[in-house]
C-alpha cells in the first residue's frame, strides 16, 4: 500500500508495504484540481490511478510550485521535499522554485491582473511556511537563506495596500529563526556532552564493590522503571527530523554524487539513539551478572522480564526489544543454573512477539495493533508507539535498495519515495507524543550513568558465577584469567 496524495498525511499502519511493483507502467491524468506535466508537457509526470509515480526532477519541481488555479497537495510538499534532496541541494531546489515564481509573477503582471498576482504570491508564501515548519534545517545553509530573503522580496512587491502578505512573512521568518536557533543550541550541547566512547556512565572492566547499590535499590517496580524508560525514549526519539532519516537512502546511494547537508551532523542523532539501545542492553546484562547469589539473579532475570512487559503494554517496544537482547547476550544466556530457576512463561511469549522469523511478523502485528490504538486513543499513554529503531531503520534500507531511484526512462521512481515518506512521516507521528508519566530524575539518573561491564567483564563476572562447562567455555575463562 503507497501514500496517496490527499490533504493530510494519512496515519497507517508500520506493518512492512507489499513490495513496490518493478516498473511503473501506465499514465493516468492529473487529478482535480492537479497540475498537468512540466515544461515537457504531461509526459514528463506519469500517474496511475490518479497517483503519481515518476516524472522527470524538473517536472516534480515544477509540480512543487503553486500557479493562480492550483497549489500542491499537502502529502506531496512533504514527500517531495524530503526525497529531493537525493537529487539536489535544498538550497539549489529553493533557487528553482524562485525562479518559477519569477516567470509567473511576469506572465500575471503582463496581463495587468493585480487580483490573481495576490492569490499567487499567498500561495508562495504558504508552500514556503510549509517548507519552513517541516524541514527548518534546510535554511541554516546561507544560500539557501539568502533565496528565500530574494523569493520573499519578490513576492512583496505586490503587497503595498494592506500588507497582509508582509505581515505572514515576517511570522514564517520569526518562527523559522526561533525554530534553528534551538535546534543549533541543541546541537551544541549534544557536542559538549559527547563521549567518544558509549553514551552511558563508565564501563567497567571488573566487577564493583558488593556494597555498590543496582537497580532494585533504586526501583523495583517493573511498572515505574518501564515508564521511566519511556520518558527516555521519547526525550531521545524526538531529536530525530525527517531529513536524518532521510540520510539513509542518501548515504547508500551509489548513482547520485549529491550529499545532503551536514552529513556528520544528522547522522549523529541516529547514532546516538542507536548507542541508547545497545547501552540498554549492556545494562540489563551487567545487572544480571554482577549479582553473586543465584537468588537474587533469578529475582532480576525476573524483574527485567516484568519491565520488558510493561513496556510491550505501553508500546515501547524499542526498550522492550533491548531489554531482550541484553538477556540473551552470551554471559546472561549461558547461566542455565539461574535460568533453571527463573518462571520463563512470560518471558517465552516476550520472545515469541519478538520472534525474528517472517521478517518479525509477530513484532509487526503487535505494532500495527498499537497504531491502532494510538490513532483511536482517549489518553495520551494511549498514543505511545516507540517502534524498534533498527528495525524501522532496515525497512527504509530495503525499500531503498530494492528499488532503483531512477527508471529506465530517466524519471525519478516517485512511488518509492512515497513509500519511504510514508513510512518516516508516520515514524515522526509517533515522536511528537508527549510522554504522560512523570518523570522521575533518581531513576533516570541511575539509568543514565550506571556502571556498565565491558564484554570482558561480563564473562568474567558470569564464569564466577556459574563455572564453565565445555571445552570452549573452558578456554575462553582460561584467556579471560
Amino acid at each position: 500500500m503507497f501514500l496517496e496524495p490527499q490533504e493530510t498525511m494519512p496515519q497507517t499502519s508500520v506493518v512492512f508495504s507489499s513490495i513496490l511493483g518493478p516498473s511503473c507502467s501506465g499514465q493516468g491524468q492529473p487529478g482535480m484540481g492537479e497540475r498537468g506535466g512540466g515544461a515537457g508537457g504531461s509526459g514528463d509526470l506519469i500517474f496511475q490511478d490518479g497517483r503519481l509515480i515518476s516524472g522527470s526532477l524538473e517536472a516534480l519541481m515544477e509540480h512543487l510550485v503553486p500557479t493562480v488555479d492550483y497549489y500542491p497537495d499537502r502529502t506531496y510538499i512533504f514527500t517531495f521535499l524530503l526525497s529531493s534532496r537525493v537529487f539536489i541541494p535544498p538550497h539549489d531546489l529553493l533557487a528553482r522554485v524562485g525562479q518559477l515564481c519569477v516567470e509567473q509573477r511576469q506572465q500575471l503582471e503582463a496581463g495587468s491582473e493585480k487580483a490573481k498576482l495576490k492569490s499567487f504570491s499567498a500561495k508562495i508564501v504558504q508552500l514556503l511556511k510549509e517548507w519552513t515548519e517541516a524541514f527548518p534545517f534546510d535554511f541554516q545553509d546561507e544560500k539557501a537563506m539568502a533565496e528565500l530573503k530574494a523569493i520573499t522580496h519578490r513576492v512583496t512587491q505586490c503587497d503595498e495596500e494592506n500588507g497582509t502578505v508582509k505581515k505572514a512573512i515576517s511570522q514564517m521568518t520569526q518562527s523559522l529563526l526561533l525554530s534553528l536557533a534551538a535546534r543549533s543550541q541543541l546541537q551544541e550541547l549534544r557536542e559538549k556532552l559527547r563521549s567518544p566512547a558509549m553514551d552511558k556512565g563508565p564501563v567497567l572492566k571488573a566487577k564493583p564493590p558488593a556494597a555498590q547499590k543496582d537497580i532494585l535499590g533504586v526501583c523495583c517496580d517493573p511498572l515505574v522503571l518501564a515508564q521511566q524508560l519511556t520518558h527516555i525514549e521519547l526525550e531521545r526519539v524526538s531529536s530525530i527530523h525527517p531529513e536524518d532519516l532521510m540520510q539513509i537512502v542518501s548515504h547508500m546511494d551509489s548513482r547520485d554524487k549529491h550529499r545532503c547537508r551536514g552529513d556528520m551532523t544528522k547522522t549523529y542523532s541516529l547514532e546516538a539513539y542507536d548507542n541508547w539501545f545497545n547501552c540498554l542492553s549492556m545494562l540489563v546484562a551487567t545487572e544480571v551478572c554482577r549479582v553473586v547469589k543465584k537468588k537474587h539473579r533469578t529475582r532480576m532475570l525476573e524483574f527485567f522480564i516484568d519491565v520488558a512487559r510493561e513496556c510491550f503494554n505501553i508500546g515501547n517496544f524499542n526498550s522492550m526489544m533491548a531489554i531482550i537482547s541484553g538477556m540473551n547476550l552470551s554471559p546472561v544466556a549461558r547461566l542455565k543454573k539461574t535460568w533453571s530457576k527463573v518462571k520463563t512463561a512470560k518471558f517465552d511469549v516476550l520472545e515469541h512477539h519478538m520472534d525474528p522469523s517472517s521478517n518479525f511478523c509477530n513484532y509487526r502485528t503487535a505494532l500495527q495493533g498499537a497504531t491502532q490504538r494510538s490513532q483511536t486513543a482517549n489518553s495520551s499513554r494511549e498514543k505511545i508507539v516507540i517502534p524498534v529503531f533498527n528495525l524501522f531503520v532496515k525497512d527504509i534500507y530495503f525499500l531503498h535498495k530494492i528499488h532503483t531511484n531512477h527508471l529506465p526512462n530517466g524519471h525519478i521512481n516517485f512511488k518509492k519515495f512515497w513509500e519511504i515518506s510514508r513510512q518516516i512521516h508516520e515514524f515522526m507521528t509517533w515522536t511528537q507524543v508527549e510522554c504522560p508519566f512523570e518523570k522521575d530524575k533518581k531513576i533516570q539518573s541511575y539509568l543514565l550513568t550506571a556502571p556498565i561491564y565491558s564484554e570482558e567483564a561480563l564473562f568474567i563476572a558470569s564464569f564466577e558465577s556459574e563455572g564453565p562447562e565445555n571445552h570452549m567455555e573452558k578456554d575462553s575463562w582460561k584467556t579471560l584469567r
